[in-house]
């Protein structure tokens, strides 16, 4: 049997790579399992989301193996996979889902009800989303594969293409849902809150959708630099309280036509305010610059327990939210963990053939695995980059 390193939580700002055990057929109560594969991880990506569980910002538990954005080769496989062969390279959505029960088959597998006993949704690597063992490791085991696991149809073909297929497994698919459900389409003007990596693919997908113009709003000069790059707009929040005075620069009046929030519970004031965390400033601008009868796409992570929040109300989940003020303009929001199955075999095809080209757009920056806490760092500290890990140096070449 082959030994498995991962990147493992050991408290607030500590991670570190270790030995960890080699995936089971098991499900998080120990149970054998037989619809599961055992995955060689190709690629793996740092997260965000991750950086809340490593900031302290949520209740993780010291000792789990992080990581949800897993690609990989099928290594062995249960007896009930039948759809699915040792070798094939697959994409791995964030979610774990079982396809079975009512909410996966109306294709709302973000909050499968058979795949954590705590509530629903599940997910690799990631607090309170059932106990799944993560993917930034060197091996790791998917249940449901049948289900879950897309395969790229030409592994030669994927492999040149490794670094956007990458991005299937999570922020491509949830900044496209935050397009969508902002409902981007041809010819709309489009803010995006958050210059990092999904809310640099919510833009990408906006484009894809046809948006007229799309603006991305953040504090940080590398990452506003890098999204003009790329060929959005740049809103630099550090030069105004009011995001309406800095949107109509642009387009010529205070308002949008679709908005998406890509930063989620740790957000920070605008303008003169940018120094204080304001957990719902985010919401409280996008409500207020959204067209009526708009829509508002929230891909940015929130939680129901946030213990380093220095707010009261936001250490259980509460936000100070000017709720009227959207229902006034009878705006629509969408929230939740994205439902990659919806999305991900869609945009594999616009990778393949060259339409959407979003390693490029995010910055994808190869490290090996031993370099994790390295790559946790300096994304925590604002780089312009997404950090994909290479467990097996079958990478090197694509950085």
């Amino acid at each position: 049997m082959p030994s498995n390193r991962g990147v493992v939580y050991l408290g607030p700002g500590k991670v570190e790579v270790r030995s960890i055990d080699y995936p089971k057929m098991v499900n998080p109560k120990g149970k054998s399992i037989e619809h599961g594969v055992i995955l060689k991880v190709v690629s793996t990506n740092i997260c965000g989301s991750d950086q809340h569980m490593v900031r302290g910002r949520t209740t993780a538990p010291k000792g789990m193996v992080l990581g949800h954005e897993i690609t990989g080769e099928i290594v062995e496989k249960g007896k009930d996979v039948e759809y699915l062969s040792v070798g094939d390279l697959v994409t791995v959505p964030f979610n774990v889902a079982c396809g079975r029960c009512r909410t996966c088959r109306e294709q709302q597998t973000g909050v499968c009800l058979n795949v954590n006993e705590g509530r629903a949704g599940g997910a690799y690597g990631y607090v309170d989303m059932g106990g799944w063992v993560g993917g930034q490791a060197e091996y790791v085991m998917v249940p449901y594969a049948d289900f879950n696991l897309i395969k790229f149809p030409d592994k030669a073909q994927a492999m040149e293409k490794i670094l956007d297929l990458t991005m299937l497994s999570d922020i491509l698919p949830t900044g496209f849902h935050g397009a969508v459900t902002a409902g981007v389409g041809v010819g709309s003007t489009v803010y995006v809150a958050g210059a990092g990596p999904v809310g640099l693919a919510a833009a990408a997908s906006a484009q894809l959708l046809g948006a007229a113009v799309v603006m991305i709003g953040d504090m940080n000069a590398e990452r506003l630099t890098h999204a003009k790059s790329v060929g959005f707009v740049p809103i630099d929040l550090k030069k105004s309280n009011k995001l309406e005075d800095l949107i109509a620069a642009v387009v010529g009046v205070p308002e949008v036509d679709a908005a998406i929030d890509a930063v989620g519970f740790e957000a920070r004031g605008h303008g003169s305010e940018s120094s204080t965390e304001a957990p719902a400033t985010v919401l409280n601008s996008l409500m207020a610059i959204t067209r009526a009868a708009g829509a508002v796409g929230i891909p940015g992570l929130y939680v129901t327990e946030d213990p380093g929040s220095k707010d009261e109300a936001a250490q259980h989940g509460n936000l100070r939210m000017r709720f009227g003020l959207g229902w006034a303009k009878s705006l629509r929001f969408s929230t939740g963990q994205t439902p990659v199955l919806r999305y991900n075999r869609q945009l594999m095809q616009a990778i393949l053939h060259g339409r959407l080209p979003i390693a490029k757009v995010v910055n994808a920056t190869v490290i090996p695995l031993d370099d994790a806490p390295r790559g946790y760092h300096e994304f925590d500290a604002g780089v312009a980059r997404k950090f994909v890990l290479d467990p097996h140096g079958l990478l090197k070449k694509k950085s």
